[in-house]
């Protein structure tokens, strides 16, 4: 294997991005073929002419996309069936409407101060006479229902929310914009429309619609938590 050499015109500094590059250079040509043990960190950052930090972010980075793994006392190694992640971004629906080239509408349904329920409570972790603001939301594309959003904010952690009526911008929005998250889950799933959901979405009492359960947290502690709900024929697509 020829060690790394950098050209006159590279800048000084390898970053974690060029060994990163290197590495996935050396995976695809076989010279680190699946299973292989790559050197350790202090050998890599003496040929690479960096900080050891700079090649444990690279290395760190790699087992988070699925193409190293890394064990203890063990090294690192190349993954004998690397995995791919799907990378999904928070959309605001006003914008994936108004994309397909049809008049975005909102309307606030339902705004209300509640204690958690016991459910939420659960998972969501707050405490039980802990406030939630309870919000339901109709998004339309043009004439159509494209998404009807059953929302709980956790005051605890966005107190600005009780102050916003929510009558002119969404929930989904709102919360894209002013509060940053550190951890979010998301659940698919398809779901029996309830007779308030199915009126909404102009659909029959039952019929299986395409359901986002999404959570997220600033640290360790809850953000919101949402039902959403897809009028019939809605598509969701992603990257690997």
């Amino acid at each position: 294997m020829r060690p790394y050499i950098k050209n006159r015109g590279d800048p000084l500094r390898t970053s974690y991005h060029d060994i990163k590059a290197i590495v996935l250079t050396r995976i695809r040509e076989n010279i680190w073929p699946p299973g292989a043990n790559l050197p350790g960190e202090i050998e890599l950052a003496k040929e690479f002419g960096c900080a050891r930090a700079t090649v444990n972010r690279a290395m760190r980075e790699l087992v988070d996309e699925g193409i190293l793994e890394r064990k203890r006392k063990a090294g690192t190694k190349v993954k004998s069936y690397p995995t791919r992640r799907a990378l999904f971004s928070i959309p605001i629906v006003r914008e994936e409407i108004t994309n397909t080239g049809a008049k975005y509408r909102y309307v606030l349904i339902e705004r209300k101060i509640m204690p958690a329920p016991g459910w939420l409570r659960a998972r969501l972790e707050v405490k039980k006479d802990q406030p939630i603001l309870h919000l339901q939301c109709m998004h339309y594309a043009g004439p159509n229902p494209y998404q009807f959003e059953d929302r709980w904010i956790n005051l605890a952690a966005v107190p600005n929310a009780a102050d916003n009526d929510f009558e002119d911008m969404g929930p989904n929005e709102w919360l894209v914009r002013e509060v940053p998250f550190t951890e979010g889950e998301l659940v698919f799933s398809a779901t029996n429309a309830s007779n308030e959901v199915a009126n909404f979405l102009n659909t029959s009492d039952g019929t299986a619609v395409f359901t986002v359960e999404r959570t997220t947290w600033l640290d360790k502690i809850s953000v919101t938590y949402a039902r959403l709900y897809f009028a019939r024929d809605h598509k969701m697509s992603t990257r690997l």
